[in-house]
């Protein structure tokens, strides 16, 4: 169901059931969630690509399984939920650089794992959409990101219009960092991959990634008092003492 290749400290996760259009089945998350811990744990890691098989990037919750659930009890339902919440929990919490390189439909679920990851990078085949309602389901833990990702009026347009939306179209609603012709996709993604890697620092970029998530719901005295605080750890790693140095040495750090 996943295909994974780590290259040049860049790992890629690609979603392998095209004759589903990639859906989200409870193994299917199981696997990315495999694939992503080992990602995350692997030092020689840096930053995680994630990518659609065929013609799609993920189409969202696998239908022949929401069908079958149907019949399960509440708490049954509760834990299959949980199991998503927990993939999207790790993808958000990610200490490493994430990007999804997006060259076909990503609906409902897919689309919230797509605008989950650090960079979006789309092609002129992709397409973006909540299209839950169409169907009678919501898009609940999905809305939850989105609206802290896009605000509020931007997400009740997006989920209660069921809209799908062009590259163009959702790169206006901050969803997209970057269009791309279909064929030079997977060869931006991995120079801009690269390039970050080679550039940042990881341990900058962990530290980073950690206090928005700890600063996204305080008010404004505490997260600045938390930004504080982070700022005067940061100033005794090893890493920010090393950056410093080559700086001053007229070097670029070797990260």
């Amino acid at each position: 169901m996943i295909n994974y290749e780590v290259k040049n400290r860049v790992a890629y996760i690609t979603f392998n059931r095209p004759e589903k259009r990639n859906a989200l089945s409870f193994d299917m998350v199981s696997h990315i969630m495999v694939n992503l811990n080992q990602a995350i744990s692997d030092d020689g890691v840096r930053a995680i690509v994630f990518m659609g098989a065929g013609k799609a990037f993920c189409s969202g919750a696998d239908l022949e399984s929401l069908q079958q659930m149907q019949s399960n009890t509440f708490e049954q339902n509760l834990a299959d939920s949980q199991h998503l919440l927990n993939l999207f929990q790790l993808i958000h919490s990610c200490p490493k650089l994430t990007i999804a390189a997006v060259d076909g439909p990503a609906l409902a679920g897919g689309c919230g794992l797509a605008t989950l990851t650090d960079f979006t990078f789309a092609s002129e085949k992709a397409l973006f959409g909540y299209t839950e309602a169409r169907i009678g389901f919501i898009p609940a833990l999905v809305s939850v990101y989105l609206t802290r990702k896009i605000g509020e009026t931007k997400a009740k347009h997006l989920l209660l219009n069921a809209a799908i939306l062009s590259p163009e179209e959702a790169k206006a609603y901050d969803m997209v960092y970057q269009i791309v012709p279909s064929e030079q996709l997977n060869e931006t993604v991995t120079t801009f991959a690269e390039k970050l890697v080679a550039q940042n620092s990881g341990a900058s970029i962990a530290s980073t990634k950690a206090l928005l998530i700890a600063t996204e719901h305080l008010e404004l005295s505490e997260a600045l008092q938390a930004a504080a605080t982070a700022n005067a750890t940061a100033r005794a790693s090893a890493d920010c003492q090393k950056g410093i140095a080559s700086f001053l040495e007229k070097a670029t750090p070797s990260w």
